[in-house]
């Protein structure tokens, strides 16, 4: 029997519209009004001058580890403008830009990297889960909103990030796959910034991009400049409008590229040229459309001192929180506490009532562990 073709080679598309150079393509120039382009301006600087200040913070001890999101605040914010606040947005754990965006207080996003519950807790009108740090466990629950949605009839939609690396995990595929299957509302937005942690891109993939893996579940994926938020702009707005219009889910693969870290606990020197990083500071996002903005005769130049007040409002806001509720860790983990856990609450709330430190141990009941190589007759209980 002769083979047969039964199913045609997919097209994968590549989108840009303002490159590194300044070149502009005026055809796909989004109509855009002044208003809109310096609030997509403003909300990026945002996200960069945040971005470093929480780098000082983390460094000074007054916050923990993060992931800095230097060099994808374009991937962020060209899609995360499009949502409207019916919509839904799910996080994974670099978009600070997008999150600050959709609404989320400064003293919250620091608050939750200083270890504080509260910090991770939407508000309660707010359409967005709270950061998700195991790489692509977001996608399924993102896709399961979608469900949501499309079984209660809302007209809302469902926008998910992840990058590069989250694409080798099975959540992904099983998330696409249901997506497909069901043809739910939800936009995948893949930051490829090329490197998952210490991993490159041509170390997680033999595809020649991310987005061809749409075509295998059934619905488009396009591939944009994730540098040029005109083009992630572009492309996110189609792809809402899609979802909205009931014609199913979309994947952008925005290629861009992290300028930092790949959190506050990782060195890059270790694993990646320093070559490669000076060429893609060529093709920053913020440089590109300052530009932009500056030949519209749109580019204001207060924004800058602007932000940096903001942000220093949320860090007086942010270190001003009262001392946290050491209880509240016995929260959300279970309906019901079993007995035990019970017991070490109770435990706990005694101590606290009694003026000691909660993690504070009789010495002589519980004497510290000995050293290793180090004779002991003693049992040691933790």
């Amino acid at each position: 029997m002769p083979r047969t073709l039964i199913e045609p080679q997919f097209p994968i598309e590549r989108l840009s519209i303002l490159d590194s150079d300044g070149n502009l393509d005026v055809a796909l120039e989004p109509k855009l009004s002044p208003d809109e382009l310096k609030r997509l301006y403003r909300a990026m600087v945002l996200g960069r001058r945040l971005d470093e200040r929480m780098l000082r913070l983390q460094r000074q001890g007054r916050i923990g580890t993060f992931a800095p999101i230097k060099g994808q605040e374009a991937s962020q914010i060209g899609s995360a403008v499009t949502l409207e606040a019916r919509d839904w947005m799910v996080p994974s754990f670099r978009e600070t830009a997008a999150m600050i965006l959709r609404g989320w207080p400064i003293e919250s996003l620091l608050a939750f990297y200083a270890g504080r519950l509260e910090g991770g807790q939407p508000g309660p009108t707010k359409h967005d889960l709270p950061v998700a740090i195991p790489v692509a466990t977001q996608l399924p629950h993102a896709v399961g909103i979608a469900y949501g949605i499309q079984y209660r009839g809302e007209d809302a939609v469902v926008m998910v990030y992840f990058g590069d690396g989250a694409t080798s995990e099975g959540d992904f595929h099983e998330a696409a796959n249901f997506a497909g299957v069901w043809h739910g509302p939800v936009v995948f937005v893949c930051q490829n910034n090329q490197w998952a942690i210490s991993v490159p891109l041509k170390k997680q993939t033999n595809s020649r991009t991310i987005a061809q893996k749409a075509a295998a579940y059934g619905f488009p994926g396009i591939q944009v400049d994730g540098n040029d938020v005109l083009a992630v702009y572009a492309a996110s707005r189609e792809a809402v409008d899609r979802a909205r219009a009931g014609d199913g889910p979309t994947l952008i693969e925005c290629v861009t590229y992290r300028l930092a870290m790949h959190t506050t606990a990782d060195d890059p020197t270790k694993y990646r040229a320093e070559e490669e990083v000076k060429a893609w500071e060529q093709k920053d996002p913020l440089t590109r459309f300052r530009a932009y903005l500056e030949r519209k005769g749109l580019l204001d130049a207060s924004v800058e001192a602007a932000v940096d007040e903001e942000i220093a409002r949320g860090v007086e806001r942010f270190e001003a929180l009262p001392a946290p509720d050491p209880l509240v860790m016995f929260d959300h983990a279970y309906a019901e506490l079993p007995a035990h856990t019970a017991a070490q609450r109770a435990e706990v709330a005694a101590r606290l009532q009694a003026g000691s430190a909660p993690g504070s141990l009789d010495a002589a009941e519980h004497p510290s562990p000995p050293m290793r190589g180090q004779r002991t007759t003693s049992r040691w209980t933790p």
